[in-house]
């Protein structure tokens, strides 16, 4: 595991969207940007947009890492970490910023909504700082050498972005905005988890079984809730499945350990 701090230019990189993201929210562009993105994004089933928004979710994107617990128990402890830091940010910025959603300035009819409108605290969008918060987390918790392949996370991530543009519930500044802010989240929980001892990653030992804890909360949630939308209930019945078979297989190495 490496243990170099990001480079300047990690550091300094998302500031690109953070100025685009200002540029736009101070000019008349705010409103065209927004419309045009989410006129484009009719093109696509909605189920595309909506599973894509899942990923932004807190639940949804720990439920698809959680298999990380058996595979690579420090990645997804710098997830869990980058995850809490940007809920924080989140829940700091929001109200302070206060700014209104697409919902709550323009007609229902301008635009194209999917779910039911939300109209305050819109900048930074959460779903996307999430996402790339957690992305960047395990881009920067791996060697240099081996994160080429992980750029295509960044795409995914960016299409989280667009997703909350095509469901009618962010501008495109809190996209960028929120992209920006959740990249810093990521390379900070990236560098808290370096921190963690060997020892502790063991199965056996407390902080993987409290997130074994978290995924059976997770579990419930995904089993018992609807995540963002309803036509996310096929995608949240897989990801159930899959932290079922990683707590058999997490239990299964507990009892393995102890024999050894």
């Amino acid at each position: 595991m490496s243990r170099s701090n990001p480079t300047y230019l990690a550091l300094t990189a998302p500031m690109i969207p953070l100025i685009l993201g200002i540029s736009i929210y101070t000019t008349d562009l705010q409103t065209d940007t927004f419309l045009a993105l989410n006129y484009y994004a009719q093109f696509f089933p909605n189920w595309i947009w909506a599973w894509l928004t899942f990923l932004g979710n807190g639940w949804g994107i720990f439920a698809i890492s959680f298999p990380l617990l058996i595979l690579a128990p420090r990645l997804l402890s710098a997830g869990i970490i980058s995850g809490a830091i940007s809920g924080l940010v989140v829940l700091i910025l929001k109200p302070i910023i206060n700014l209104p959603r697409p919902a709550a300035l323009l007609s229902g009819d301008d635009f194209y909504l999917i779910g039911e409108p939300l109209l305050q605290n819109a900048m930074p969008s959460g779903h996307t700082l999430t996402a790339f918060a957690i992305v960047s987390a395990y881009f920067f918790s791996i060697e240099a050498s081996g994160r080429k392949p992980l750029y295509l996370l960044y795409l995914i991530s960016s299409l989280v972005g667009v997703s909350r543009i095509a469901v009618g519930a962010h501008w495109l500044t809190d996209v960028l905005v929120g992209a920006s802010l959740g990249i810093w989240c990521g390379m900070m929980g990236a560098f808290l988890s370096k921190y963690i001892p060997d020892s502790r990653l063991s199965p056996t030992d407390l902080w993987p079984r409290i997130i074994s804890g978290i995924g059976i909360i997770c579990l419930y949630m995904l089993l018992t809730t609807a995540i963002d939308f309803d036509i996310n209930k096929p995608l949240q019945y897989g990801c159930a499945l899959l932290i079922t078979l990683t707590l058999i297989a997490f239990t299964k190495l507990q009892k393995f350990d102890r024999k050894s």
